[in-house]
């Protein structure tokens, strides 16, 4: 399946300014016979809005989706896209899967949030895995920080996924995470994993860039460089199933040794208290 991966931090504040650049990348993307298409996390609205969170986030059928929905069922493309989502008096950082028919997928929120400026907009999310069928792929969603966390990675591998599209606003001096641990990730858990980033300097941000699609086997099959682009890689549903035989880390695993790991650590910080008691 060709894959197209928007790097681009659009123009924060302007939500309809955003589904345009979407529009337009869509049918580029599409042309050049692209069967989905994925934005950064939050690019609907930009990442650095600061106090305008709550006032941007819209409902995950909100004007927005439906927009996007007629921009997918028009350019026959799924989209997969980051946005401010709201929701019973919360607001989500969440990122969101479009069929090519414009039918919802998937909706995703971030589950890690990161630094000052997300945990006081956002609302963590409680649901792991979220997953979607797409063709003969099954696609699941993370988003930036979320992919930091071997736990997260893992959990997907386990349920199936092959392709994890993680919509990201990876921040200056942190290129190691697209240089070295993303391409870790996929070779771990043998799947695809399509890490899409902004670009550029907003607000405090100053973005690297330098989105790429990693595949089962750890080779970078496309990268971007950090400006604005939009980079077309191919996913081969077949490599999942076939890594996972010549790479058996999952069929090997002993989840017997690591639940108790999990529950030491787990421990540990209520023995620390009783000591100090």
């Amino acid at each position: 399946m060709r894959t197209a991966l928007l790097q681009s931090s659009g123009r924060p504040g302007d939500t309809g300014a955003n589904i345009a650049v979407i529009d337009a990348a869509a049918a580029r993307a599409a042309r050049a016979g692209a069967e989905l298409i994925a934005a950064p996390e939050m690019f609907l609205t930009g990442y650095a809005i600061g106090d305008a969170v709550p006032r941007l986030a819209e409902p995950a059928d909100g004007p927005s989706a439906e927009a996007l929905s007629a921009v997918a069922a028009r350019h026959g493309i799924a989209i997969a896209y980051g946005y401010p989502e709201s929701d019973g008096g919360h607001t989500y950082n969440s990122a969101r899967l479009i069929g090519a028919d414009g039918a919802p997928l998937a909706n995703y929120r971030k589950t890690h949030l990161y630094g000052d400026f997300e945990r006081t907009h956002f609302t963590p999310g409680d649901t792991p895995v979220v997953q979607a069928r797409l063709g003969s792929l099954t696609v699941g969603l993370l988003i930036c920080y979320d992919v930091e966390f071997p736990e997260n990675t893992r959990a997907h591998a386990l349920a199936g996924t092959d392709l994890l599209l993680v919509p990201t606003a990876l921040m200056h001096p942190y290129r190691f995470v697209a240089e070295s641990l993303v391409p870790v990730r996929a070779f771990e858990n043998q799947m695809y994993v399509a890490y899409v980033n902004r670009t550029g300097t907003e607000g405090e941000f100053a973005f690297t860039g330098l989105t790429l699609l990693a595949g089962p086997d750890g080779v970078v099959a496309a990268r971007a460089g950090e400006g604005e682009e939009i980079l077309l890689a191919e996913v081969d549903p077949r490599l999942p199933a076939a890594s996972r035989e010549t790479n058996p880390y999952l069929q090997d695993r002993r989840p017997g040794l690591y639940g108790a790991l999990a529950e030491s650590a787990l421990a540990e910080p209520a023995r620390a208290a009783a000591r100090t008691a």
